[in-house]
């Protein structure tokens, strides 16, 4: 299985992306080879990623922070999480409902109803699929664990919003493109909307 963290995927990524698409073409001239390397562990990621929901930057990682506190060398572990009481995540800054996300996400590996290491080996939809039954975790958090955990080539996060202002700036757009649209201009991007993800976040925060 081919991954964002071989330098010659992403080459070959870069290649067929600017041999298919004018407008990418010129967003990877400027800002040459992105310099990406998957990390983190699935458990770990995904803790962080409901941590993390509906919050900017800054408060996201303030929650993550204080979650890791609670425990020795800030490790995120199922069985730990599982057996910590709601009041004292509760007491880092966690909602009730992030609470019940997270409880439901560590029992559901702590019981072996979700074999996370078995998954690395699913295809995109298997792995999407898996995962949409845990509570809270949707499209979106799985996405972003295939491209920055597990490093999966071709995925289109088609609901980031991230990912819509990047294309409406370089495509400019009067309006923030659809799923619909997005899904066609990304015909040219496929096997590697990943690292075209990575170009358009890129392009959306520069000047």
């Amino acid at each position: 299985m081919q991954s964002l963290g071989d330098p010659t995927t992403f080459v070959a990524a870069i290649n067929h992306l600017s041999q298919n698409d004018p407008r990418l073409a010129k967003i990877i001239k400027k800002h040459g080879q992105i310099k990406f390397k998957p990390q983190g562990e699935m458990f770990e990621s995904l803790v962080e990623s409901i941590l993390g929901q509906q919050l900017a930057g800054a408060a996201a990682e303030a929650i993550i922070k204080r979650v890791r506190a609670l425990y020795i060398g800030g490790n995120l572990q199922p069985q730990t999480l599982y057996s910590t009481p709601v009041r004292k995540l509760r007491s880092a800054g966690v909602s009730p409902q992030k609470a019940r996300y997270l409880k439901d996400l560590s029992s559901r590996v702590v019981k072996g109803q979700l074999d996370l290491e078995s998954l690395k080996e699913k295809s995109d939809n298997e792995l999407l699929e898996a995962l949409d039954e845990v509570l809270g975790i949707g499209p979106w958090t799985v996405h972003m664990l295939m491209i920055f955990t597990l490093g999966r080539v071709d995925v289109l996060p088609v609901d980031d919003l991230g990912i819509k202002k990047g294309i409406q700036k370089a495509y400019r757009l009067r309006e923030m493109p659809k799923k619909e649209r997005i899904e066609l201009l990304a015909k040219s991007w496929h096997p590697y909307c990943s690292v075209a993800s990575l170009y358009l976040w890129r392009h959306r925060d520069a000047d």
